[in-house]
């Protein structure tokens, strides 16, 4: 009876140990999940959305800033700082063009069982980079990968920076033109931000082709706006609560 009994607590410990991981594994990484803290997650109720791009810049930014322009799109781009010190012309191209830009960390680090000093130091060290090379800090931040910790709420707060994450992300990294075209327009829905990449992550050996997203772009916007949609930027949404 005792074993049974035991069998039984184990069990149950195990039960509430797998909902816990659970729990704090979307609270992590779930782009929508607002349980570390607020997160802009949608723009509006109606049909607005917003194109963001991360990672930049690179030699594919250029590319994509000139489809924005021939087509008066807005953006957010969110760059890493190690990128930006590599293409300082791309950044203030971009803020010349009408765009915004975001803090997406120096190094694009996972944010997880991180000390709270070498996450803030990412994103000092990114705003200083990026106010050193436009004249501007950036009041929009987003996780690599889309992985917090629980210091990031405080110390984004501290900086006055609104976490900004996303709606629609379709794979753009390892798929052609075609398909992410198709599945990004079949996920639309009043509000949503949709994420692309411009850039790849900062390390040495990391380059990733860019050229579908650089194709897929006119089709997205093109079928956007036959359906009806606007886009407009995250800058004049964000706030201290999260848009649900």
């Amino acid at each position: 009876m005792k074993q049974t009994y035991l069998s039984v607590i184990v069990g149950a410990a195990c039960v509430i140990l797998g909902i816990a991981v659970a729990v704090l594994a979307y609270g992590l990484a779930a782009p929508q999940a607002t349980l570390l803290g607020p997160a802009l997650v949608r723009v509006s109720n109606r049909r607005e959305i917003a194109l963001t791009f991360d990672d930049g810049p690179s030699p594919y930014t250029g590319k994509v800033l000139d489809i924005l322009r021939d087509r008066n799109v807005p953006a957010t781009f969110f760059l890493c700082g190690r990128n930006a010190e590599a293409y300082p012309d791309v950044a203030r191209r971009i803020l010349a063009e009408g765009h915004d830009i975001g803090n997406h960390t120096y190094s694009h680090p996972y944010l997880y069982l991180t000390r709270e000093a070498r996450i803030a130091g990412e994103i000092d060290r990114t705003q200083d980079i990026l106010f050193a090379i436009t004249g501007r800090r950036p009041t929009l931040f987003r996780p690599p990968f889309g992985v917090r910790w629980f210091t990031l709420s405080r110390i984004l707060a501290e900086r006055g920076l609104t976490l900004a994450m996303w709606t629609i992300r379709e794979g753009d990294g390892g798929r052609d033109a075609a398909t992410i075209t198709r599945a990004t327009l079949a996920s639309l829905r009043p509000g949503a931000i949709i994420l692309l990449h411009d850039g790849f992550e900062t390390k040495p050996a990391v380059e990733i082709d860019r050229s579908q997203v650089v194709r897929a772009l006119p089709a997205i916007i093109y079928g956007a706006r036959r359906a009806g949609y606007t886009f407009v930027k995250l800058a004049k949404e964000a706030g201290p609560v999260a848009l649900k």
